[in-house]
């Protein structure tokens, strides 16, 4: 009989496995190692967390729930546990903060041999008070159980569903779930998009209430790049709208307006021919060239879809926290602890969706002490 079992050893298991007072845990991997996500996350050096951590970067119906999570173990705290850890992120791209060398510094900090790899969870019932986790290696008992086992995203490294199974065993909600920080597919009327493949250039998304300032990418399937990520965290259906430039340039009357637009000149062509412009000197264009021209400020289109779970890098939906208390407890079934991505609480790129796993985790912890304890 186990005190705990901890499905998964990503990142949500294994850093809660760090700070449990008790000794008698098992973590269940399907994997044959640990941290796979960690492994090829952040180009192999693993985006850690965040400058800037708050709710308003995570989709999610509880945002008050997610800053009371944070309130317990925020990034500040996540940076000085790693730094007495000897590992000292480092600040990039203004606000994200990577591992120094390589993921492996922090799969190498989180790995832990109470691990059993090659596991695959059959199925958990509870009986009386006790869990009774089925598996391909056996069947094992705990007093309490953590949900770690992540989400849809990258099947390739063995993403599974089952965190969400269990959860609807036992009766909580798991809210729609889809690929998120993902690039998007076009329709038809965007098929100029797939002309452009390797381009990329700075633009403005805006999806909603929603605004990102970053890259976007072309490519054969759509549309991508780290703006287009973003957006895709929020889009559902309808339109998102780019803006390829602030403003238009003040046009000089007798030279081509393509050589004065300051594009990739892949791109100006294609989209001249998509809104039907023809490129010439700019006295020579008329009221309606001038206000395809505006199009530049501000191109609505409707995706068609998204790349899908192979290519997206989170699962948004999950596990109502609705149904979770302070301590990510389901307020279901007691002993039943959930953190990590199988919540309903999805962040942007940046490090806000291993932060969450971090914090989240934590705080099961705390849950589990006091569960334990107690019972």
């Amino acid at each position: 009989m186990k005190d705990l079992i901890i499905l998964g050893a990503g990142a949500s298991g294994l850093f809660c496995a760090q700070f449990l007072r008790t000794k008698n845990y098992l973590l269940l991997e399907h994997n044959p190692k640990p941290a796979r996500k960690i492994a090829i996350s952040g180009g192999g050096r693993c985006n850690v967390t965040n400058k800037i951590v708050n709710s308003s970067h995570y989709l999610t119906k509880y945002p008050q729930f997610v800053e009371n999570v944070f309130t317990q173990f925020d990034n500040r705290s996540l940076l000085q546990w790693l730094k007495k850890k000897r590992c000292e992120p480092v600040l990039r791209k203004k606000t994200q903060y990577f591992c120094p060398h390589s993921a492996y510094e922090l799969i190498e900090i989180l790995a832990n041999r109470n691990t059993l790899y090659n596991c695959e969870i059959k199925d958990v019932e509870y009986k009386k008070g006790i869990f009774v986790v089925k598996t391909s290696q056996g069947v094992f008992r705990t007093r309490s159980l953590l949900v770690a086992t992540g989400g849809l995203s990258y099947k390739k490294i063995g993403a599974s569903g089952i965190g969400y199974e269990i959860a609807k065993k036992f009766g909580h909600t798991v809210t729609p779930l889809a690929p998120a920080l993902v690039g998007l597919t076009v329709q038809k009327e965007q098929f100029w998009f797939k002309k452009l493949s390797g381009v990329t250039l700075p633009a403005v998304v805006r999806v909603g209430e929603k605004q990102f300032c970053d890259n976007i990418l072309f490519t054969h399937k759509g549309i991508s790049g780290p703006a287009i990520l973003n957006a895709s965290l929020y889009w559902q259906k309808g339109y998102i709208t780019l803006s390829f430039l602030p403003q238009l340039p003040k046009f000089l009357p007798y030279k081509n307006i393509a050589t004065q637009l300051p594009l990739p000149k892949r791109f100006t062509i294609e989209f001249f021919h998509a809104v039907g412009i023809k490129d010439k000197k700019a006295k020579d264009l008329t009221v309606q060239e001038k206000k395809k021209l505006q199009l530049l400020r501000a191109y609505s289109f409707a995706p068609a879809g998204t790349f899908g779970y192979e290519r997206a890098e989170v699962t948004k939906g999950g596990v109502d926290i609705g149904e979770l208390d302070e301590r990510m407890q389901s307020k279901i079934i007691p002993g039943l602890f959930f953190a990590g991505e199988v919540c309903d609480v999805t962040g942007e790129l940046g490090g806000y969706n291993f932060q969450w796993a971090f914090s989240s985790a934590f705080v099961a912890q705390r849950g589990i002490d006091e569960y334990l304890r107690d019972h």
